[in-house]
């Protein structure tokens, strides 16, 4: 019997295929005080777990934030990836009433949430002005 050398080629293969190229998610923004956007192709957020995506960074008078989304495969797989932010993060508090998390990286306050197979956040504004902002990006998500 040959499975194994079957086998073997599909596990090499799967290893030397390419990660698909995430696509560019500007859309999903909302305009009002965007400078600019750019797709990052992996580690979004400079996070090792997470896949490629696209930031949005965006001031308003002196205040300046980021917003972020990534695509997923899946709902469970976005869902996967809250346990690592939530180790990632310093003083990280759930908001129970959004399903995401609130926290520091690196001194930057950042909010992370998923919807469906969607992972997105806002990192540089307070809890309360990240949630509001988080919202209107949720709304945005399809």
């Amino acid at each position: 019997m040959r499975v194994f050398p079957i086998a073997a080629a599909l596990v090499a293969a799967s290893c030397w295929a390419e990660t698909p190229k995430p696509r560019d998610e500007t859309r999903r923004f909302p305009l009002a005080n965007q400078v600019g956007t750019k797709v990052v192709f992996a580690k979004l957020m400079g996070k090792d777990f997470m896949p490629g995506g696209t930031i949005a960074h965006y001031k308003k008078g002196k205040l300046e934030y980021d917003m972020f989304v990534a695509k997923l495969a899946s709902p469970m797989d976005a869902a996967i990836t809250l346990p690592d932010w939530r180790k990632a993060l310093a003083g990280v508090k759930p908001v129970p009433s959004f399903g995401g998390l609130f926290g520091q990286d690196g001194g930057r306050p950042i909010f992370v949430f998923t919807k469906g197979a969607w992972v997105a956040g806002i990192a540089g504004l307070p809890e309360k002005q990240a949630d509001t902002e988080a919202r209107t990006l949720a709304g945005r998500l399809n």
